[in-house]
């Protein structure tokens, strides 16, 4: 029961039991005889600010958090008083929860370890650590990377190993953003983890390989998240109008589920405000949803900037132009560097188009200087301009096969010295010393081509470049087998 005046004390609450009571300042001294009360740990605020009673801990309830909690679940926003009460509850991720899940069968035999959860926003990453510490009869921290320090890592250690020496009671400790935290403050949690001292959940958006310390992620499992599916979002928005009483047009619902790129957060918030700006009894048509969302926000991450320019390229290469355009758009929405894009082209030219349409590294410069002299919006266009051309030429990587070829025969084979023939001759001793003799200058003959061996001797006969037989490459591979320039 809440009052206006606050949470009311019930006559025969666990206060007037004589039971231990934490209040916002200092805990309170008068347990009853033979009940240990939990040490009070000060924290800074941000770092451990949250504790939560595990069902099977059998620490005493604090009845401010408890009123907190009930003007939250009555007050707060749409997606935090949906939040899961259980395992069972959570949407999506079932190749993780779901019976064959590999999360789920070590909730269910009671081993949980150390993990790191990896996904994006808005797929369950804190709800599912919490469900987990509940599931497993755990006491519950938390922790965001962004605020704590190394002190703050210690203090839950020590509290984590008091409350397993005098209660029993195991810990689980969620560190949030765990990618934003430096190699001393992961390395400060190591001894702790690495005993079973805490169990660590760590959640991260970013991929853990790049972000977290070899050591931490060597000592858990790391569990991959995915975007919800559409099924999972139907679900999320058919429980938020539950919830609120609301309805919604099909074409609207399909408008929310497509705008939050898997996103179950961002789907209960665009709905919460697309039934306000409806109002109240009214069904929630497709221009509330467009009046909600004023532009729809991309996610964007480490590994986007990574996957989505990996299929950028391979849509070109692929010689897609429609697919190339959607993912150049994708980062440019994103706000990914133009000038890194361009740099990407320029490569790609020389990579994947080669000799087979010489003119695709000019087009592709071009549009990385107009890049730098137009900047965006208007530079978009040189750019797009660019993967269409690139995407429609024809396409060789002998070039770039015939310089990886030859780099690896540096590296891994006897090069010999440089002919002598071939050897700098312009100065007045050179011929003297054999520099230069021999040599056959290629324009003294009418064809411009004369019969010499330009390779060491180590390495006559070898051949890096092979022309593919489309595009101009097919010419060149004409001249090529025709060197003396007679016509077929």
């Amino acid at each position: 029961m809440v009052t206006a005046e606050g949470p009311a004390i019930r006559p025969n609450s666990l206060h007037s039991r004589g039971y231990p009571c934490r209040v916002h300042v200092l805990p309170c001294k008068l347990p009853l005889a033979g009940v240990r009360p939990e040490p009070h740990v000060v924290r800074s605020p941000g770092a451990l600010g949250e504790r939560r009673r595990s069902p099977t801990s059998r620490r005493p309830v604090n009845l401010f958090e408890q009123g907190l909690e009930e003007q939250l679940q009555a007050r707060g926003p749409l997606a935090s008083r949906l939040r899961p009460r259980s395992l069972d509850d959570v949407v999506g991720q079932d190749h993780l929860l779901g019976p064959r899940g590999a999360l789920r069968a070590l909730v269910d035999a009671r081993k949980l370890t150390s993990v790191i959860l990896w996904g994006p926003a808005g797929t369950g990453k804190t709800t599912i650590a919490r469900l987990l510490a509940d599931a497993v009869g755990a006491a519950f921290e938390s922790m965001s990377a962004v605020s704590a320090g190394v002190k703050d890592v210690r203090e839950a250690g020590a509290l984590a190993r008091r409350r397993l020496a005098e209660n029993a009671i195991s810990t689980v400790l969620l560190l949030d953003e765990v990618h934003r935290f430096s190699k001393s403050q992961q390395d400060a949690l190591l001894p702790s983890v690495e005993d079973g001292t805490l169990t660590l959940v760590g959640a991260t958006t970013e991929n853990p390989f790049f972000e977290v310390n070899g050591p931490l992620l060597s000592r858990s499992t790391l569990f991959r998240l995915e975007p919800l599916d559409r099924r999972a979002l139907r679900t999320l928005l058919e429980r938020g109008l539950a919830a609120e009483g609301g309805t919604i047009e099909e074409e609207a619902a399909e408008a929310i589920v497509d705008s939050v790129d898997g996103d179950g957060r961002a789907l209960l918030t665009t709905l919460e405000v697309a039934l306000a700006v409806a109002g109240e009894g009214q069904p929630v048509t497709l221009d509330d949803v467009e009046r909600a969302r004023t532009t729809r926000a991309l996610t964007w991450g480490r590994d986007d900037h990574y996957d989505v320019i990996s299929a950028f390229i391979k849509a070109i290469r692929g010689s897609d132009p429609d697919a190339g355009l959607h993912w150049l758009a994708r980062m440019i929405v994103a706000g990914e560097d133009p000038r890194y894009i361009a740099r990407r082209l320029v490569v790609l030219a020389s990579e994947d188009v080669g000799m087979a349409d010489p003119t695709a590294l000019l087009v592709a410069t071009a549009a990385a200087h107009a890049v730098e002299y137009v900047g965006l919006p208007e530079a978009q266009l040189n750019l797009a301009q660019a993967v269409v051309h690139l995407a429609t030429a024809p396409k060789s990587n002998r070039t770039a096969l015939g310089i990886w070829k030859a780099i690896d025969d540096v590296r891994s084979r006897p090069a010999g010295p440089v002919p002598p023939h071939l050897r700098d001759a312009h100065y007045r001793s050179a011929e003297r010393i054999g520099n230069g003799v021999g040599y056959r200058y290629p324009h003294d003959d009418p064809r411009g081509w004369v019969e010499q061996e330009y390779l060491p001797d180590e390495l006559v006969g070898t051949r890096y470049y092979h022309p593919v037989e489309h595009g101009h490459e097919a010419e060149v591979a004409e001249r090529l087998r025709r060197p003396d320039g007679d016509q077929p």
